[in-house]
Parts: structure tokens; C-alpha cells; sequence
């Protein structure tokens, strides 16, 4: 009777255990099948702060209407220990991605880089700071602290004066949540790549050093927005440069009224700054503003004339006239106040 008993008992236990092995084995297929799930509905760029948690991730893609199922996410994210291994960056999640890829993906710190474009009239650095700021994780004050930072600057070959020929307007791919010691490390990385031997040599040719091509390209810059023009500005100054001439360049004189003066006067000319160069021989201490490469070039190549002066067209063009001899410039400068004035009275 005792060994009847035993085997019903044996019978029990195998069938217990074999029910058992499906449900794990049940559980083991939906756990694939969960994991492999696509549960995204579209395209969707998501950036993850150092503050952030799993838990805020998982509202923000809620919240942005793009996530299918988001318990099933959430079991993902604990699969792959988010809580403690979440990385903060730029992560682009595809209507093809899998619950399971999206959960490696921020734990791995798998980015996507970002197009960080530096454009347009950056004639200060707070204005530098804060384009940067706008694209990167890196805060405005970080940035501007660093560009006014020496001792900071020093490893990147510049100073706070000469900063700005760091940056080349360009657009570049870089990781989102990029240090600002990683930043600068690029603009030096892009900055030594464009100073090839070529330029170099260029430089050398017009007397100058590519610092100094920077500073003078900053002026052309700030005398014209008619890229045109940039090769026979360039070569104005660099031919006064040559004869030991004042540069007498306005923008000089705004940069040091950080750009507010409308007109540049006699009493603005008259100002003690190392920067004004109605005042002052050769280059100011540093660059005016971030000068484009265009200008640059145009420094190293310029127009072959032998131009001395030039003032706007009284046509409000936005081009230029330019002289050889101080009488026609005088002309010319005659002109255009007469058209001014009669604009400003209108």
C-alpha cells in the first residue's frame, strides 16, 4: 500500500514540476517577445539631463505620445538596471527601435551626435555663449566663464582676447553632452585642420601670423556684409598696414562701445582704448568678433589694388567706393555724409 502511495506521490511531483518548467517557459517567450517589441509610433530625439530618471525618461516619451505600451518599456528599462546605469546624451529612437535596443541604448550611452552651428554676426561673447548654449547641454555661464578664463584658455593656444579665432563659423558634429573642455578641444582640433601650410605660408607672406590674420579678418568682417567685397577691404588695410599707416577702421572704434553707436563720431574716434585704431598703429589686441573663414581668406588672398581708403556708397547698397588717393576719398567721403544726413533729416 506504502509504494502505491509513493509513485501517486512521484506522479504529483513530475507533474508539478512540468507545469512549473511552462510557466517559465511561458514567461521566458513573453519576456522575448516583450523585449524584441517595437513600441515606438515615429521618430523621436530624446534628450536625457543628469537629473533625470528612468521613471522621467519613461514621462517624457509618454508625454511626447510616441511609446505604444509603456509598462512594457518600463520592463525593459528594469531589465537593463536604468535606474543605476542611465546615461545622460542625445538619443534618437526610431519607430523601428525595440524596447529592448532603446534600453541598451541608454544604458551604453549610445548618442546620436548633434550639428552644432556657429553662424551669423557673433560679435560678443555672450552672444558666442549663448549659441552654444542653445544646442549643448553645456550652460551659458560655463561657456562664457570659460571664454574669459586665461589660465582655462592657455592649453587651446589663445587668451581672452584673442578667443575668438578659436571659433570658425561652421557647422560640426559633436556629442550633446560634451564638456566644455571637449568643445574647446574641437574648435582647437578645427582650428589647427584649417591652418594648413598653405595658409600658413600665406600669412607669412603678407607679414603676419595667423593670430594677426584672425584680427585683421575680424575688421573685414565688420565693414561689410558683402562677401565681394572682403578681398579688396582686405587688401585696403593691409596695404596701410604695409606703409605704417593708422588703420582708421570703425568697426575697431564700436567694438569698443560693444556695437551701440549708430554713427561712429569724432568723439567716439578721440577714445583711449589699445582697440582704436584712429588712435593707434597696426592691429588692435585681438580679434573684434568671430571672423568667417571667407574673411580669413580673403586676408591671406586679397585683391591685387592698390586702394588706400574706402567709405559706402551714398546708394545705401551696402557696398563700398574706394580711393587711391586721399582727394578722391575725400570725394567720395563727402558724398555719402551729404546722402546721410539728408536720410537722417527725412
Amino acid at each position: 500500500m506504502s509504494k502505491k502511495k509513493d509513485k501517486r506521490k512521484d506522479r504529483r511531483v513530475i507533474v508539478s514540476v512540468q507545469a512549473g518548467d511552462r510557466v517559465v517557459g511561458a514567461f521566458g517567450v513573453w519576456n522575448v517577445i516583450d523585449m524584441r517589441k517595437r513600441n515606438f509610433t515615429e521618430h523621436y530625439v530624446l534628450h536625457v539631463y543628469p537629473f533625470m530618471t528612468p521613471s522621467d525618461v519613461l514621462d517624457t516619451l509618454h508625454e511626447a505620445k510616441i511609446v505604444k505600451d509603456r509598462h512594457s518599456l518600463e520592463h525593459a528599462f528594469r531589465n537593463e538596471k536604468l535606474s543605476e546605469r542611465l546615461k545622460t546624451g542625445c538619443y534618437v529612437i526610431e519607430a523601428t527601435s525595440t524596447n529592448a535596443y532603446v534600453a541598451r541604448m541608454l544604458a551604453c550611452g549610445w548618442q546620436t551626435p548633434v550639428r552644432l552651428t556657429l553662424s551669423g554676426s557673433i560679435r560678443s561673447k555672450e552672444r558666442l555663449a549663448t549659441l552654444i548654449s542653445k544646442q549643448m547641454m553645456v550652460s551659458y555661464r560655463d561657456v562664457l566663464s570659460a571664454l574669459n578664463d586665461d589660465e582655462f584658455l592657455l592649453p587651446f593656444g589663445t587668451d581672452s582676447k584673442n578667443v575668438y579665432s578659436l571659433f570658425l563659423p561652421d557647422t560640426y558634429e559633436v556629442y550633446w553632452d560634451s564638456s566644455v573642455e571637449l568643445l574647446f578641444s574641437r574648435m582647437k582640433k578645427e582650428y589647427d585642420k584649417f591652418w594648413t601650410a598653405d595658409r600658413a605660408r600665406k600669412a607669412k607672406a603678407q607679414g603676419l601670423t595667423p593670430r594677426e590674420v584672425s584680427v585683421l579678418a575680424s575688421i573685414v568682417s565688420g565693414e561689410t556684409n558683402q562677401a565681394k567685397e572682403y578681398p579688396q577691404i582686405a587688401s585696403v588695410y593691409l596695404n596701410r598696414l604695409h606703409k605704417d599707416m593708422l588703420l582708421q577702421a570703425d568697426p575697431t572704434v564700436a567694438f569698443i562701445y560693444d556695437y551701440r553707436p549708430k554713427r561712429i563720431l569724432k568723439k567716439h574716434m578721440d577714445t583711449p582704448s589699445p582697440y582704436n585704431t584712429y588712435k593707434n598703429k597696426g592691429l588692435p589686441p585681438g580679434p573684434i568678433c568671430v571672423p568667417p573663414k571667407a574673411c580669413i581668406d580673403a586676408v591671406l588672398d586679397p585683391a591685387r589694388e592698390d586702394y588706400m581708403y574706402f567709405c559706402a556708397d551714398p546708394s545705401f547698397n551696402g557696398t563700398h567706393r574706394f580711393a587711391v588717393t586721399y582727394k578722391e576719398h575725400k570725394k567720395n567721403a563727402d558724398e555719402f555724409h551729404k546722402a546721410l544726413n539728408a536720410r537722417e533729416r527725412k
